[in-house]
């Protein structure tokens, strides 16, 4: 069976075929929202009307390298976490296509959330079906979550840790705004930080598995001023946010010692972080990009899971 995933987030339109039998992404696709120059994010009125002229551009795009009228069940991000209150209405256009779509076909509609989603890439990047089925720590990092969450597979998700004030990606996108690169940032900031090769001394305010992050913002806003270069402040930002992780990670395996670590979000798509983590950090498991920023591949491996399509007695 093929399953189709759809993600409507605040960042980015996103599609995804996933093949049961073989255990893997057909293909899959993405369009970032258009933001204006110097603005950090879209309004969520805008945002619904550029899902709804991105999806039926993005399923012909789709089409090319899947076959969609074999289509048997589509999942859908109906909300952004499985926790009671969470909505935003960027999400009502993914949900609208994916019922359309499975109205006309008569196949199942699978309702997830983008967390889970999330972390379901992450999982199957990570470790294929295996970590589906135990528990883990795993971080989402991204422009409107810094969560360290304790897992069960994307099923059971508690979350024990995270940013009492600013995310990480808020941070890492409002830095490069101001050094004028377009909304969402964390591509740009990262290339910067990764062209650094002074020594950085990075600073981070935890207190157990929560952290703060607010500070970060004016720390960067000061080097500038200081006149370090771009590329020193990109690389302090980001070295700040991965040593953050670090003993928030440190703290939570204190409490649940022996458990892997697997990072998901966007902000974990950067190798200058990625870098610094895992040479301090057994057990850790990063993603490749494809899989860690917005994207509708988990979302597509949660159907085929929910429908009992995958994974199979063969692998």
């Amino acid at each position: 069976m093929l399953t189709l995933g759809i993600d409507t987030s605040n960042y980015a339109t996103s599609l995804a075929v996933f093949d049961t039998a073989a255990g893997e992404v057909v293909c899959d696709c993405k369009r970032f929202l258009p933001v204006k120059e110097g603005q950090l994010g879209l309004r969520q009125s805008d945002a619904l009307f550029h899902h709804t002229a991105a999806l039926p551009e993005l399923l012909g795009e789709l089409g090319k390298g899947a076959d969609l009228t074999a289509i048997g069940a589509v999942g859908v991000s109906a909300r952004p976490r499985p926790v009671e209150g969470s909505y935003m209405p960027c999400f009502l256009a993914g949900v609208s296509a994916a019922e359309a779509f499975c109205a006309a076909k008569g196949i199942p509609l699978v309702r997830t959330t983008h967390q889970q989603g999330h972390i379901a890439a992450a999982l199957f990047a990570a470790q294929g079906a295996r970590f589906f089925g135990q528990r883990e720590l795993v971080f989402h990092v991204s422009g409107g979550t810094t969560d360290l969450l304790l897992c069960e597979g994307p099923d059971k998700i508690q979350c024990i840790g995270t940013s009492t004030d600013l995310y990480a990606g808020q941070a890492v996108d409002r830095l490069g705004v101001r050094l004028g690169f377009a909304f969402p940032a964390g591509a740009e900031v990262s290339r910067l930080a990764a062209a650094c090769r002074e020594p950085v001394r990075p600073k981070a305010s935890v207190r157990g598995t929560s952290c703060s992050l607010s500070g970060l913002q004016n720390q960067c806003e000061a080097l500038l001023a200081q006149g370090k270069s771009p590329e020193y402040t990109c690389k302090y930002c980001l070295l700040c946010v991965a040593e953050t992780l670090r003993r928030m990670a440190s703290a939570a395996r204190k409490e649940e010692p022996g458990l892997p670590v697997v990072f998901a979000g966007g902000v974990m798509s950067s190798d200058v972080v990625r870098q610094y983590l895992t040479a301090r950090m057994p057990d850790t498991y990063f993603v490749p990009g494809r899989f860690a920023s917005d994207n509708a591949i988990g979302v597509s491996i949660l159907a085929a899971r929910e429908v009992g399509q995958w994974p199979t007695l063969s692998m």
